[in-house]
């Protein structure tokens, strides 16, 4: 068994691409800054480490050029496009006992919801939002990183790539239902993803009237 050195670990899977964007999916331009700055400047604080995984040696040389000296980029263990790999990868090299799996593009990802995923993880080997139908959020989940990398070995082996193949090998998983969660974030934008051009209009409209938000209670209470 590894030895862990580290409480907790950020994985950031960046392998994929945004042809719509015409560039790496998390260096798309929101704000002033790459899509995933804006998911390292939301958990960096929460994690003992930062972990962002990608696709190619190409991709990692773009990745290197904007993310913080302390953040170690690593390429996929296999030559599969799949986030199960990408999580097979990140699981591998943390030093967390706990691993936060996270996409690049989330860029309004609830620090408080996070720490709740992290508290909930102390006793169990995975804690998963889950939407009322039954939809799950694995990308969005803290996992007992021994237990999240035996479940991605035993899906690979298996031919299995898909997220729910790596959490159908889990055993105690807690999951947390939307409907809670939206008493810490109402809009659940802690889910908001940016896919398409659309969605980053949305996303810079909503970075706007959150800074807008921010600068009024700063003179209300000034």
């Amino acid at each position: 068994m590894k030895s862990r050195y580290v409480e907790r670990t950020g994985i950031i899977l960046a392998g994929g691409t945004a042809e719509r964007f015409g560039c790496n999916k998390g260096l798309v331009n929101l704000a002033g800054k790459p899509l995933v700055m804006h998911v390292i400047d939301r958990v960096k604080d929460l994690v003992d480490e930062v972990i962002v995984v990608v696709a190619s040696s190409k991709q990692k040389e773009a990745y290197l050029r904007v993310l913080p000296k302390e953040t170690e980029v690593l390429i996929d263990l296999e030559n599969k496009h799949s986030p199960l790999i990408g999580a097979l990868t990140g699981f591998t090299h943390a030093k967390g006992m706990y691993s936060l799996l996270l996409p690049c593009d989330t860029p309004f990802i609830s620090k408080d919801i996070i720490e709740l995923l992290f508290e909930a993880t102390s006793n169990v080997n995975a804690t998963i939002p889950r939407w009322p139908n039954g939809y799950i959020e694995p990308l969005q989940a803290v996992y007992r990183t021994e237990a999240g990398l035996k479940a991605s070995e035993e899906a690979v082996l298996e031919g299995e790539l898909r997220m729910r193949s790596m959490v159908s090998h889990l055993r105690r998983i807690r999951y947390f239902s939307t409907l809670a969660l939206r008493e810490i974030d109402r809009e659940l934008l802690t889910f908001f993803n940016v896919n398409a051009p659309l969605d980053l209009e949305k996303a810079s409209r909503l970075m706007k009237r959150m800074r807008s938000n921010v600068a009024f209670f700063k003179r209300r209470f000034k």
